[in-house]
């Protein structure tokens, strides 16, 4: 019986981690170029139940020895194994800023990803697919929270004015003439990336990405005057919360039956009357 607590209370906290996730997820449903995590549960490994016991034979000379008798396999219950980004594309939405830009995907390999890139407060690379910039007073394009834009060569992306003209490639204009190029990452297994805050991703070794730029594996436009919505299936995360919510609310009448049967044994069995 104790076993059984422990079997419920890991599904209990399993579908509470879930429940967590997927409130972020709702939270960020209009978070531009936010991806959705999803949640992998995995069961603990399974024990197999055997019965110890010393078999006698009444002989002359008594002769005893160990016999094994299978019960069965006792499952352990659940828990949450990982959470990891859904990297499929966002819809765009047009926004007629110039300094809005998204990355539009149009070939890439299975599970790879491309993604601008930021530079860190500690200097370090830093990838997104938020593209909701802004101008700073020195005019160098950064994310809304002050991180600044690398072009293909990792350099800071200074501009003469927010008027600019964006190409498809991610050339950069101005009166005309080419500024630079704004640098996309290519990643060629988004499963490598770690999130990091303010919908910024990493390596866990904090090396940089290679660029998607020239790559012939890549084909892709950058769009201004757009940005890309997050990915989160509203209605679909709804349902997967109440799931959630009954398989915890499950769990829990479970430990309340066995609360009910321990007491019961305390109480009454073995009462002296």
């Amino acid at each position: 019986m104790l076993r059984g607590f422990h079997t419920a209370t890991a599904g209990m906290i399993s579908q509470q981690r879930r429940m967590e996730m997927l409130s972020n997820n709702l939270s960020n449903a209009n978070t531009p170029g936010y991806k959705a995590d999803q949640s992998s549960l995995r069961a603990f490994p399974e024990l197999l139940l055997k019965k110890m016991e010393q078999t006698n034979i009444p002989t002359t000379k008594p002769i005893s020895f160990s016999q094994n008798q299978t019960i069965g396999a006792l499952h352990t219950g659940v828990y949450l194994q990982e959470t990891a980004p859904n990297q499929t594309q966002g819809d765009m939405r047009q926004t007629g800023n110039q300094t809005d830009l998204a990355i539009l995907n149009q070939n890439l390999p299975e599970g790879a990803a491309i993604f601008f890139t930021v530079e860190n407060q500690d200097g370090t690379p830093r990838y997104t697919r938020n593209g909701n910039f802004t101008v700073d007073q020195q005019g160098y394009l950064t994310t809304n929270n002050g991180l600044y834009i690398l072009d293909q060569n990792n350099t800071r992306i200074q501009l003469q004015t927010d008027t600019f003209e964006l190409q498809q490639d991610g050339t950069i204009l101005e009166n005309g003439v080419i500024n630079t190029r704004i640098g996309i990452a290519y990643a060629p297994n988004a499963n490598d990336l770690t999130r990091d805050n303010n919908g910024l991703y990493r390596l866990e070794n904090g090396q940089p990405l290679p660029s998607a730029i020239n790559n012939p594996n890549t084909v892709f436009q950058v769009l201004q005057g757009h940005i890309e919505r997050s990915n989160v299936d509203t209605a679909q995360t709804m349902a997967d919360m109440t799931a959630a919510f009954r398989a915890f609310e499950a769990n829990q009448k479970i430990i309340q039956a066995y609360d009910m049967s321990m007491q019961k044994a305390t109480n009454e069995i073995g009462r002296i009357n």
